[in-house]
């Protein structure tokens, strides 16, 4: 059995982007990953996208907006997985992130690790990589 990867989705008014990040982690080689969905008091349609999506998201709502440090703290109250990966509702993930990233830390025994960053616009037109 793969480990279980805990997506933590801090969102707060983010539907203009958030159906593309959700589908991006949803498109994923590697399978066995929840998305911890934390609405930060958004007053958009993120909730109701956000609730489209099967059971693989679970959805929390806070009663009310947070900074963001201390909203994905409480998400990460809510993480089952042994790996946490952070995805912001205005970003993407190449569909082989996880699977990259799991397989580094379990062949290396890392505790943490990173990768690097593509800027797009919003046609997915790169602007820089870092």
């Amino acid at each position: 059995m793969k480990s279980l990867v805990s997506v933590i989705m801090n969102c707060y008014n983010g539907d203009r982007f958030l159906r593309k990040a959700i589908d991006s982690v949803y498109c994923q080689t590697y399978e066995n990953w929840e998305i911890i969905f934390w609405d930060n008091a958004s007053t958009d349609s993120s909730a109701k996208i956000a609730l489209s999506y099967d059971d693989k998201i679970r959805y929390f709502l806070a009663t009310k907006n947070t900074p963001l440090g201390e909203a994905r703290n409480l998400a990460l109250n809510k993480a089952s997985g042994k790996y946490i990966v952070f995805l912001d509702c205005d970003d993407l993930y190449f569909p082989n992130k996880i699977e990259k990233q799991v397989r580094l830390m379990e062949e290396n025994k890392y505790v943490m690790c990173y990768g690097s960053v593509v800027t797009i616009n919003e046609d997915g037109d790169e602007i820089r990589r870092i």
